[in-house]
């Protein structure tokens, strides 16, 4: 598979029309010809927000089911509005590639509100350096140029603990579009995959889906990672993660995965 560096400047997608036109920046781990998960799910969120996103509401939810390898092909977004309420709004989409549906989206939003009295138990959020205290690490960041990552708990291909990082998308998602604050979770949502599942053997499961859940937006451009779960029988696995910006936690991610050939 080529290992071409694939520079900033180029984006993930350009808008031709009513279709995209992936680049090799969306090019994924699994063969030359099919796309990221990255960009799957990153492509379903941004348009799901851009055509039915609302200031006064959240997308607090978006999962992704991505049930055929999507290929290096056109792709189109088409979407639905299941319910359109007060307080909920929901959303679906598909991800047409190639003349086939390859993957399925599904967003909540939510109304913004007042918080209600009273204390609720909650996790305690990490004390960590943040990311401009990290050295860049150049075998996670530069892979092919497509992120910035500044790792907090070694090398990933030889340490089995408990991870934590900083990823930081460093190109548009499509030509012209800036990245939203939800996009920018998005595409950095199916990071957890790699993240929570990759060992000193190589990465030997492809997630079959992702569900993100947040309760505000982030803020800033890093998005922290932190793996919370994983478990994993008979070549069917299961992993989370806590997702942060550099002011707290903002939500988590969980996958679902199926075994694969290894690849280092």
């Amino acid at each position: 598979m080529s290992l071409e560096i694939v520079g900033p400047e180029i984006p993930f997608f350009h808008r031709e029309g009513s279709t995209l036109r992936p680049t090799l920046a969306s090019r994924g781990p699994w063969g030359e010809e099919t796309l990221s998960g990255r960009a799957v799910a990153g492509l379903l969120g941004s348009e799901i927000e851009r055509c039915h996103g609302h200031p006064e509401f959240v997308p607090v939810r978006l999962t992704v089911d991505m049930f055929r390898m999507s290929k290096m092909a056109t792709v189109e977004i088409s979407t639905k509005i299941l319910r359109a309420g007060s307080r909920i709004k929901l959303v679906e989409a598909e991800f047409r590639n190639g003349g086939e549906v390859v993957a399925h989206g599904l967003c909540q939003f939510l109304r913004r509100g007042e918080r209600p009295e009273g204390a609720i138990w909650q996790p305690s959020d990490w004390s960590v350096p943040g990311p401009d205290e990290l050295p860049s690490n150049e075998a996670a960041t530069s892979a092919r140029g497509l992120w910035d990552v500044r790792q907090m708990t070694g090398d990933l291909r030889k340490e089995v603990r408990q991870r934590r990082a900083w990823l930081r998308e460093v190109r548009e998602l499509v030509e012209g579009e800036p990245l939203t604050p939800f996009a920018r979770v998005a595409v950095a949502a199916d990071y957890a995959s790699p993240f929570s599942q990759i060992s000193p053997a190589g990465l030997g499961y492809i997630n079959s889906d992702l569900t993100l859940y947040i309760h505000r937006l982030p803020e800033g451009e890093w998005i922290g990672f932190e793996v919370v779960d994983h478990g994993a029988t008979e070549g069917i696995s299961n992993s989370a993660c806590r997702v942060y910006d550099q002011a707290g936690a903002i939500g988590s991610v969980t996958i679902a995965a199926l075994s694969q050939p290894r690849r280092g």
